[in-house]
């Protein structure tokens, strides 16, 4: 009996010391600056050191500026996300703002450590952002449960440092542009004050990487879209045809049984909805037991749909920690932050190296250059669509095309809007010279990826 007392005494000493620690922070003064509270920080930022910036003077000031007007912004609150918060509110951060649009899964709980069993269904933008507003005394965490695209260009324009802990490359891309829309330029010289540094922080597995990015100066996200992984598909010959493994079993469900059954009405599959998961996975068992193949699991399953990359909450810490200091070194200015892409790999060992990624001058998203197309008149527009899509440098999603003829808009093609789209879609089949396209058109072009609308210059080729 004394044995099962123990663990119970433990857990309410802990809870009771975390109480007194946060109650007793809050009233040493109305700042919550108790003696020696910051002596951490004030090692880095009051004395000399080996490492610190060639222009840097040890001051007080910079330590003020931390606590006092330094606005952060941290995109995800997720196993990245989690990591970032509460390293940044422990290095002296304390107005700092994070968005996320999910809300807490079970499965998150094994490794995104703001958030409890009682928590799950609620948004993780505000559950995160409670934890460490109740648990660091003056820290001031504004929590935004929408998505980034909710907010327009006076939201982002007030933080001094924006930093990323997504799983979307779309998301990236998107706020790599944002904040490439915020420079200004005088005289074609851009103007430093409009710079919003971007630290971006990613991780798969036993793999990650961090990298700083001044937009307008150094290589942004589509300079080097190359180095993203492409998202695994399956061909659906494959899939329809000649399955070999559990996925493609999975896939055959989702893709081809989902919408010919519609065992839920006009409902689209939702990879949050144990109903929906469910009735994949048996129909993916069906599949695959008629094609003797093992290892279609529930658990698969749910990672086929949701595109679920492993998370290992020991990489999650390195890449945050990386981060959270690259932060540190831009917002107080003392150390040479990192030029400008560190690799982290533990797979086999613990492997680390950083290198210097190069600026694309015909970067679609910040040369400021209008991209060449190269096509014959007598392409399709269904194959311009298809280069939009498939070429590495560009990786669209969802082109919507627009040019101007004889004065007037003309949308080529557009398939985010039903209506749109049927109307736009004979287009495809049609040759540039009969949509009346000539040499030297400009081609506005519209993607998901980006807030803004990216130039094409058409070439035509013999």
């Amino acid at each position: 009996m004394a044995d099962a007392e123990e663990p119970e005494k433990k857990r309410r000493r802990i809870e009771d010391l975390t109480e007194k620690m946060a109650v007793d922070g809050g009233h040493r003064d109305g700042a919550c600056n108790w003696d020696g509270r910051w002596n951490h920080v004030r090692k880095f930022l009051e004395r000399p050191g080996p490492f610190t910036h060639p222009d840097f003077e040890p001051s007080t000031e910079s330590l003020q500026f931390l606590l006092e007007t330094c606005k952060i912004l941290v995109i995800g609150a997720g196993g990245l996300g989690c990591e970032l918060l509460k390293n940044l509110a422990l290095s002296g951060f304390r107005l700092i703002h994070v968005v996320d649009m999910d809300t807490i899964d079970v499965s998150n709980l094994n490794r995104q450590f703001l958030f409890r069993p009682k928590d799950v269904g609620r948004p993780k933008a505000d559950v995160a952002a409670d934890f460490i507003n109740n648990r660091i005394p003056g820290c001031k965490v504004v929590p935004h449960f929408k998505k980034i695209q909710d907010f327009d260009e006076s939201f982002y324009r007030q933080f001094h440092i924006i930093v990323c802990g997504l799983d979307s490359i779309i998301a990236r891309r998107w706020m790599n542009g944002m904040l490439i829309s915020l420079l200004s330029y005088e005289d074609g010289v851009l103007d430093p004050s409009s710079i919003i540094p971007l630290i971006d922080g990613g991780t798969e597995g036993f793999k990650g990487n961090a990298r700083v990015i001044l937009p307008g100066m150094t290589a942004c996200i589509d300079c080097t879209l190359e180095l993203y992984p492409p998202q695994i598909n399956f061909p659906m010959c494959t899939i329809a045809s000649m399955p070999r493994l559990p996925e493609h079993c999975i896939e055959y469900a989702r893709i081809l049984q989902w919408p010919k059954e519609k065992p839920f009405g006009e409902t689209s599959l939702d990879g949050d909805n144990p109903e929906h998961i469910q009735w994949v996975f048996d129909r993916a068992q069906e599949r695959a037991a008629e094609f003797n193949i093992t290892g279609v699991t529930y658990r698969l399953t749910q990672g086929v749909v949701k595109r679920i990359i492993p998370a290992v909450a020991s990489t999650n810490a390195v890449i945050a920690a990386a981060c959270a200091t690259e932060v540190f070194k831009i917002a107080t200015s003392a150390y040479i932050p990192l030029n400008n892409y560190l690799v982290f790999n533990d797979v086999d060992g613990l492997y680390t190296y950083s290198f210097e990624a190069e600026r694309k001058d015909n970067c679609s998203a910040c040369s400021q250059v209008p991209q060449d197309l190269q096509f014959p008149p007598s392409a399709k527009l269904q194959e311009v669509l298809e280069y939009l899509t498939e070429n590495a440098s560009l990786q669209m999603k969802s082109p919507a095309i627009t040019t101007t003829l004889e004065g007037k808009n003309k949308t080529l093609y557009l398939q985010s809007v039903k209506s749109i789209e049927e109307r736009t879609r004979p287009n495809l089949c049609k040759t540039l010279k009969e949509l009346g396209l000539s040499d030297g058109q400009e081609l506005a072009v519209a993607d998901v990826t980006t807030p803004q609308t990216v130039l094409f210059k058409l070439n035509f080729t013999a």
